[in-house]
């Protein structure tokens, strides 16, 4: 919420045994954490941002130094999940979630048509990307990271910023600012390796072992349930079972980590599929990964969690999901005007 503080199916017939085969590989590739450091990012990652937004985003994520098109589109994301008629409890509103208050101040006319909507998204993005900057000019000579200090300032206020010459000591606002740094990793483009997921092999243990469940929609493995699942009801099920919570939906879960790119996938990576390629917010089918381009998914109604194939024409990408990654994504997204 923007606040006024500036002043102050393929394959049924596998079996087990392939699988524990894989497991090996995928303990083995767990092992190696401690060897492997994620490579650096640049740009936006393919189809993270809904298309009708990418150019906006990656156009005003250049407007000052202290921000990034990735970093844009994590705030983005984390306030109103790239809804741009969104409403908050508090009545802020729109994609950016400005205060009436804070958008009288600081809004920017993004596509010149003279009019500034707090509801056009092409304004709430240059909005809050002008907001950013302005915030990272209020603390440019406060000692520290300049990104994380301006993220504070949003969260915590200018002067708490000043005041503490630093992100200051509050819970709230050092969650926030890890929070943003963390998922504009998974609005990144990769470069360079990424570290493999310490939980993958336990997460393919628990999917293993739910091999021949019917599915079931909505499905969540509740006793309730009879211990079914849909697809991302399993991919929850497996990473809650090792101690990493993701959200419900598979278009959610796939901000939960980096990218890796499809010749770089590991085990225990989610895969998900896409009726619009250019867009995760269409994604509408995730598994995970096992190797040998084969995945453990729930499929549809009428067949069973089972092994099948990861490449198709609707393939989308892959998260390596991380314990920070998924602890970063939105947990409470206001609902339309």
């Amino acid at each position: 919420m923007r606040k006024a503080w500036l002043v102050g199916g393929a394959v049924g017939g596998c079996g087990a045994g392939f699988v524990g085969l894989l497991l090996v590989g995928t303990f083995v590739a767990a092992s190696g954490l401690a060897g492997g450091a994620a490579g650096a990012a640049v740009g936006l990652a393919a189809g993270a941002v809904p298309a009708q937004y990418t150019s906006l985003v990656q156009r005003f994520g250049h407007t000052c130094s202290a921000i990034s098109a990735p970093l844009l589109a994590a705030q983005l994301y984390q306030e109103s999940g790239w809804n741009p008629r969104a409403r908050s409890a508090a009545n802020a509103y729109g994609m950016g979630q400005f205060l009436p208050s804070t958008w009288a101040a600081h809004a920017v006319d993004g596509d010149g048509d003279g009019k500034r909507d707090i509801f056009d998204p092409a304004d709430a993005i240059a909005s809050a990307a002008a907001y950013d900057c302005e915030l990272a000019k209020y603390v440019r000579h406060v000692p520290g990271d300049r990104t994380a200090n301006m993220l504070a300032a949003y969260n915590a206020g200018t002067y708490a910023v000043l005041q503490h010459r630093g992100v200051p000591p509050y819970k709230e606002t050092r969650n926030y600012v890890k929070s943003i740094t963390t998922l504009a990793k998974s609005f990144s483009k990769p470069v360079g390796r990424v570290a493999p997921t310490a939980q993958a092999a336990g997460a393919i243990n628990f999917a293993q072992g739910k091999i021949g469940t019917p599915y079931l929609w909505g499905g969540s493995g509740t006793a309730a349930q009879g211990g079914r699942f849909d697809c991302s009801g399993l991919t929850q099920a497996a990473y809650r079972a090792v101690g990493v919570e993701l959200p419900r939906v598979a278009n959610d879960q796939y901000n939960a980590g980096p990218h890796p790119a499809r010749s770089e996938l590991r085990p225990g990576d989610l895969v998900f599929f896409s009726t619009d390629l250019s867009n995760s917010r269409a994604i509408h089918h995730v598994g995970i990964y096992v190797g040998n381009g084969k995945m453990i998914d729930a499929p549809h109604t009428g067949a069973k969690v089972r092994l099948d194939d990861v490449d198709s024409p609707d393939y989308f990408g892959a998260t390596r999901v991380t314990q920070d990654g998924a602890a970063s994504l939105p947990t409470d997204l206001p609902a339309s005007v």
